[in-house]
């Protein structure tokens, strides 16, 4: 009996020992004889004590893996916490009669949970409650960024046993603005000489020597003379091509925090693809301005995103041919994919590409063109140098909706001519002379697409 006495004190200094480091209020729970006794919550890790009205001789605990029990006295129980379930604790009197079933609930420590969830994220509206052998966690953040780290932080009081409830507060919609911008410059220049001789004893003329003569007869000078019974006919060629193409497109696109959004300005095209038994299908490839992008509002203000940006045209000049003249056109594609992250309003260049192309070449006649100055008549230069250059800047916004009555259309500057202003004064399209839609007519078409920037 007092070996008895004495292991259960050193249990009980143990478990006590276990539970001093993270004080709480004591819960008892009562239990009455004859009647049934209502659910004992007990956080895991810590410790409820239950009184008996009526003196137990027996005590049994259904899974000792989730509580813990031992006797303080012939009417109170001492029981502990150890893993996240259900069981049932049983009390038998000393006659062997039962004197109540208590079901208890062993739950995650929530109380040191909250604690933790208020210093590290304070002033977040989440609220925190168990059910069954987890956590749920309902409410409002401000965030994505601050919602994930209520969850990783509860994942590791109640491991792969945690309800998300939450919601992410404020502007959760963002707007995209991609501007693809490619300039274009090309500079060719060439230098060509003709020398031709005649006489009266020839059935016409012959060429003594030259260059490659130029195709293009702009900017050709011709000089002929005659010595005795030859004329000489002199043709000197040059010639300078300059041009320079500007691109620009400025797609913008609006989606909901973490969903997909796609936009294509343009068309699709037809390729014929060879099938097994000698068949053709067609397979359509489309082409202009694509965007593709999926943001995320990380924190307030800053914006994950990723994108796929194209701006695509088709090239007859590169395609093919194949099938007794059936024309193939190619593509002329400048695309981009990948995954930036900026604050609202800030803008990055996620592309650029300078692209400088250099041809040098000489057609001559050999040893003529070797003699000085003369032998400028007997060969052509082509000089050939291409510059492009291209960038693709994004600029996210976060956006809410407006009143249908505030948007602008580009259809609202524009109204159909009468038969008398179309006929007599020539005039295809007029402006609104009156009310709102004159009022919007005198706006820049940079006007609201819908939404309101933060």
């Amino acid at each position: 009996m007092y070996m008895k006495r004495l292991l259960v004190a050193g249990y009980l200094g143990a478990v006590l020992a276990s539970t001093a480091l993270t004080p709480v209020s004591a819960e008892v729970l009562r239990v009455m004889q004859g009647q049934a006794s209502d659910a004992l919550n007990v956080p895991m890790n810590r410790a409820v004590v239950v009184e008996s009205d009526v003196p137990f001789a027996e005590l049994s605990i259904a899974n000792p893996g989730i509580a813990d029990i031992s006797t303080l006295s012939d009417k109170s129980i001492y029981v502990l916490g150890k893993a996240p379930g259900r069981t049932t604790l049983t009390l038998l009197s000393p006659e062997g009669t039962l004197i109540s079933n208590v079901d208890v609930h062993v739950t995650p420590d929530i109380a040191e949970f909250k604690e933790r969830l208020q210093q590290i994220l304070p002033g977040e509206n989440i609220e925190v409650r168990t059910a069954n052998d987890g956590i749920v966690l309902s409410g409002q953040v401000s965030s994505t960024a601050k919602l994930d780290r209520a969850l990783d932080l509860a994942s590791r009081y109640a491991p792969d046993r945690v309800s998300n409830l939450m919601v992410v507060g404020g502007t959760q919609q963002v707007m995209l603005k991609v501007r693809f911008a490619e300039m274009n410059r090309s500079v060719s220049k060439a230098l060509g000489g003709r020398l031709t001789a005649s006489g009266s004893g020839t059935d016409g003329s012959g060429v003594i020597g030259g260059g490659t003569g130029l195709s293009n007869a702009f900017g050709g000078v011709g000089l002929s003379f005659g010595v005795g019974d030859l004329t000489f006919q002199v043709l000197l060629e040059a010639l300078e091509t300059k041009g320079m193409v500007r691109t620009l497109a400025e797609p913008n696109l609006t989606a909901l925090s973490g969903q997909e959004a796609k936009f294509l300005a343009g068309g699709e095209y037809p390729v014929p693809v060879a099938q097994d038994e000698d068949t053709i299908t067609v397979e359509w490839k489309p082409f202009g301005v694509e965007l593709n992008f999926t943001p995320v509002v990380v924190d307030q203000d800053i914006i994950n995103l990723t994108i796929d940006a194209a701006v695509s045209s088709l090239d007859p000049a590169n395609g093919i041919s194949i099938n007794d003249g059936f024309q193939i056109s190619a593509f002329k594609r400048r695309q981009t994919s990948t995954t930036v992250e900026m604050r609202d309003g800030e803008s990055f260049a996620i592309a650029g590409l300078l692209q400088d192309d250099f041809r040098n070449d000489v057609t001559q006649l050999p040893w003529a063109a070797d003699i000085p100055v003369l032998g400028a008549l007997f060969r052509s230069a082509d000089y050939q140098r291409s510059q492009s250059e291209l960038v693709i800047i994004v600029t996210p916004h976060l956006v809410t909706p407006v009143a249908g009555a505030a948007l602008a259309l580009p259809t609202d500057r524009v109204r159909i001519p009468t038969e008398r202003e179309l006929f007599l004064f020539g005039d295809i399209a007029k402006g609104p002379k009156r009310g709102a839609a004159a009022e919007v007519a005198r706006q820049d078409f940079s006007s609201s697409y819908g939404y309101v920037m933060e």
